[in-house]
């Protein structure tokens, strides 16, 4: 069993939980990439930084947005919903359930955090959870559903996070299109 987190998959896991998010208005919007209708899906954009052949399901009226950081955003036109990063032949650091949502309770030290929903596989793990800030006056904000996951495909490692801002539909739909990241078939 996977008990721990590879120090480089940690930092890599706790930015894009704290702040891999970014801060909404200070870049420019890119242009989005249509999704096909027909399948509701996006194919990763082929550069050298990407896996070629790589489907993330997506919700109806979902698109993907390539990022400078060479990150992907996905969702409804002008409101990105769900992140994924990719680290290349890191597949074999799947964290395990339990090693996520240690790493996410160090990460949201300031927060009251309630978990929704742990879910893992042989190839992915998904972490739903309700965050809170602690006011300072001692009370608690009012929570935002968030989710963070990790999905192994072949050798790469792709990490998942809701962004900012989103519903409890929007969370699940994003942890679904993470777990179902897969591999485009080669045609024929």
């Amino acid at each position: 069993m996977r008990l721990s987190v590879r120090p480089r998959l940690g930092a890599a896991l706790l930015a894009l939980a704290v702040g891999g998010t970014g801060c909404e208005g200070c870049r420019a919007r890119r242009a989005e990439v249509p999704v096909d209708a027909a399948d509701a899906s996006a194919e990763a954009p082929r550069s050298a930084s990407r896996r070629v052949g790589v489907k993330v399901p997506l919700p109806t009226g979902w698109s993907a947005q390539p990022e400078e950081d060479g990150s992907l955003r996905f969702g409804p036109p002008h409101h990105p919903v769900l992140r994924v990063d990719l680290r290349t032949g890191e597949g074999d650091a799947l964290p395990s359930g339990e090693a996520l949502t240690a790493l996410l309770g160090r990460a949201f030290e300031g927060f009251v955090r309630s978990d929704e929903q742990l879910e893992a596989g042989e190839d992915f793990v998904l972490v739903r959870v309700k965050l809170a800030p602690r006011l300072a006056d001692g009370g608690v904000g009012e929570p935002h559903p968030a989710f963070f996951g990790a999905r192994r495909v072949e050798r790469d490692l792709f990490l998942c996070a809701s962004l900012p801002g989103v519903s409890e539909d929007e969370v699940r739909e994003a942890a679904s299109s993470c777990q179902a990241i897969h591999l485009q078939p080669p045609p024929r």
